[in-house]
Protein backbone atom coordinates (compact mmCIF):
# COMPACT_ATOMS: atom_id res chain seq x y z
CA UNK A 1 0.00 0.00 0.00
CA UNK A 2 2.80 2.40 0.87
CA UNK A 3 4.57 1.48 -2.35
CA UNK A 4 1.52 2.39 -4.48
CA UNK A 5 1.21 5.73 -2.70
CA UNK A 6 4.93 6.33 -3.25
CA UNK A 7 4.54 5.64 -7.00
CA UNK A 8 1.61 8.06 -7.23
CA UNK A 9 3.70 10.79 -5.60
CA UNK A 10 6.61 10.17 -8.01
CA UNK A 11 4.27 10.25 -11.01
CA UNK A 12 2.73 13.47 -9.71
CA UNK A 13 6.18 15.02 -9.35
CA UNK A 14 7.01 14.05 -12.94
CA UNK A 15 3.77 15.62 -14.10
CA UNK A 16 4.55 18.85 -12.23
CA UNK A 17 8.09 18.92 -13.71
CA UNK A 18 6.70 18.47 -17.22
CA UNK A 19 4.13 21.21 -16.62
CA UNK A 20 6.84 23.61 -15.44
CA UNK A 21 8.95 22.87 -18.52
CA UNK A 22 5.95 23.53 -20.78
CA UNK A 23 5.17 26.85 -19.05
CA UNK A 24 8.83 27.92 -19.33
CA UNK A 25 8.90 27.10 -23.07
CA UNK A 26 5.82 29.23 -23.75
CA UNK A 27 7.78 32.38 -22.96
CA UNK A 28 10.89 31.51 -24.99
CA UNK A 29 11.46 32.79 -28.54
CA UNK A 30 9.98 30.54 -31.22
CA UNK A 31 12.34 28.53 -33.43
CA UNK A 32 9.95 28.10 -36.34
CA UNK A 33 9.40 30.59 -39.16
CA UNK A 34 6.40 31.34 -41.34
CA UNK A 35 8.12 30.11 -44.51
CA UNK A 36 6.66 31.79 -47.54
CA UNK A 37 6.68 35.15 -45.77
CA UNK A 38 9.85 34.73 -43.68
CA UNK A 39 13.08 33.31 -45.06
CA UNK A 40 15.70 31.51 -43.00
CA UNK A 41 19.43 32.04 -43.30
CA UNK A 42 21.18 30.28 -46.18
CA UNK A 43 24.75 29.03 -45.88
CA UNK A 44 27.42 30.68 -48.03
CA UNK A 45 28.16 27.20 -49.37
CA UNK A 46 24.58 26.51 -50.43
CA UNK A 47 24.29 25.01 -53.92
CA UNK A 48 21.17 26.30 -55.61
CA UNK A 49 20.30 27.59 -59.06
CA UNK A 50 23.25 28.08 -61.43
CA UNK A 51 24.53 31.44 -62.65
CA UNK A 52 27.24 32.74 -65.00
CA UNK A 53 29.15 35.74 -63.68
CA UNK A 54 30.62 38.76 -65.45
CA UNK A 55 33.68 40.90 -64.75
CA UNK A 56 32.99 44.39 -63.35
CA UNK A 57 33.46 45.85 -66.85
CA UNK A 58 30.55 43.69 -68.12
CA UNK A 59 32.57 41.07 -70.00
CA UNK A 60 31.67 37.42 -69.43
CA UNK A 61 34.03 35.54 -67.15
CA UNK A 62 33.76 32.22 -68.99
CA UNK A 63 36.90 31.49 -71.03
CA UNK A 64 35.45 28.36 -72.65
CA UNK A 65 38.01 26.03 -71.08
CA UNK A 66 35.24 23.38 -70.86
CA UNK A 67 36.49 22.03 -67.51
CA UNK A 68 32.98 22.24 -66.07
CA UNK A 69 31.59 20.28 -69.01
CA UNK A 70 34.30 17.62 -68.63
CA UNK A 71 33.92 17.18 -64.86
CA UNK A 72 30.11 17.13 -64.72
CA UNK A 73 29.17 13.58 -63.66
CA UNK A 74 25.63 13.94 -65.01
CA UNK A 75 26.80 15.41 -68.34
CA UNK A 76 24.33 18.25 -67.88
CA UNK A 77 26.55 21.03 -69.31
CA UNK A 78 27.06 21.72 -73.02
CA UNK A 79 29.55 24.36 -74.20
CA UNK A 80 30.42 25.57 -77.69
CA UNK A 81 32.99 28.26 -78.35
CA UNK A 82 34.64 30.36 -81.03
CA UNK A 83 37.98 32.09 -81.16
CA UNK A 84 38.19 35.87 -80.81
CA UNK A 85 40.42 38.18 -82.84
CA UNK A 86 42.94 38.34 -80.00
CA UNK A 87 43.27 34.55 -79.88
CA UNK A 88 41.21 33.94 -76.72
CA UNK A 89 38.07 31.81 -76.70
CA UNK A 90 34.50 33.00 -76.22
CA UNK A 91 31.46 30.85 -75.49
CA UNK A 92 28.73 30.92 -78.08
CA UNK A 93 26.61 28.32 -76.32
CA UNK A 94 26.48 27.47 -72.63
CA UNK A 95 23.56 25.22 -71.74
CA UNK A 96 22.73 23.41 -68.51
CA UNK A 97 20.04 20.77 -68.35
CA UNK A 98 18.81 21.31 -64.80
CA UNK A 99 16.79 18.09 -65.02
CA UNK A 100 20.05 16.14 -65.21
CA UNK A 101 22.01 18.28 -62.75
CA UNK A 102 22.72 16.63 -59.39
CA UNK A 103 23.90 19.89 -57.72
CA UNK A 104 27.26 18.41 -56.76
CA UNK A 105 29.16 21.68 -57.22
CA UNK A 106 32.00 20.15 -59.24
CA UNK A 107 31.44 22.63 -62.08
CA UNK A 108 31.88 25.48 -59.61
CA UNK A 109 35.03 23.95 -58.11
CA UNK A 110 36.66 23.28 -61.48
CA UNK A 111 36.18 26.78 -62.93
CA UNK A 112 39.49 28.68 -62.85
CA UNK A 113 37.84 32.12 -63.15
CA UNK A 114 34.73 31.59 -60.96
CA UNK A 115 32.47 32.00 -64.00
CA UNK A 116 29.92 29.29 -63.19
CA UNK A 117 28.58 29.34 -59.65
CA UNK A 118 25.60 28.00 -57.82
CA UNK A 119 23.54 30.80 -56.38
CA UNK A 120 21.32 31.28 -53.34
CA UNK A 121 18.01 30.58 -55.10
CA UNK A 122 16.28 27.33 -54.22
CA UNK A 123 12.79 28.36 -55.31
CA UNK A 124 12.85 27.69 -59.04
CA UNK A 125 10.00 25.26 -59.54
CA UNK A 126 8.48 25.33 -63.02
CA UNK A 127 5.36 24.12 -64.75
CA UNK A 128 7.09 22.62 -67.79
CA UNK A 129 10.30 20.69 -68.34
CA UNK A 130 11.48 23.10 -71.02
CA UNK A 131 11.86 25.88 -68.45
CA UNK A 132 14.60 23.85 -66.75
CA UNK A 133 16.87 23.91 -69.81
CA UNK A 134 19.04 26.93 -69.03
CA UNK A 135 20.75 28.72 -71.88
CA UNK A 136 23.61 31.20 -71.69
CA UNK A 137 21.34 34.25 -71.49
CA UNK A 138 19.30 32.89 -68.58
CA UNK A 139 22.50 31.96 -66.72
CA UNK A 140 23.95 35.44 -67.29
CA UNK A 141 20.69 37.02 -66.09
CA UNK A 142 20.90 34.95 -62.91
CA UNK A 143 24.49 36.09 -62.41
CA UNK A 144 23.55 39.75 -62.90
CA UNK A 145 20.66 39.40 -60.47
CA UNK A 146 22.72 37.87 -57.64
CA UNK A 147 26.22 39.28 -58.29
CA UNK A 148 26.57 40.98 -54.90
CA UNK A 149 25.53 37.83 -53.03
CA UNK A 150 27.69 35.57 -55.21
CA UNK A 151 30.78 37.74 -54.76
CA UNK A 152 30.28 37.82 -50.98
CA UNK A 153 29.85 34.03 -50.85
CA UNK A 154 33.00 33.42 -52.90
CA UNK A 155 34.97 35.81 -50.70
CA UNK A 156 33.68 34.09 -47.52
CA UNK A 157 34.66 30.64 -48.87
CA UNK A 158 38.13 31.55 -50.20
CA UNK A 159 39.96 30.31 -47.06
CA UNK A 160 38.46 26.85 -47.58
CA UNK A 161 39.29 26.46 -51.29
Amino acid sequence: MKFVRFLKIILMLDFVKALLIAVKMIFKQKKTINYPFEKGKISTRFRGEHALRRYPNGEERCIACKLCEAICPAQAITIESTEREDGSRKTTRYDIDMLKCIYCGLCEESCPVDAIVQGPNFEFATETREELYYNKQKLLDNGDRWESILAANIKANNPYR
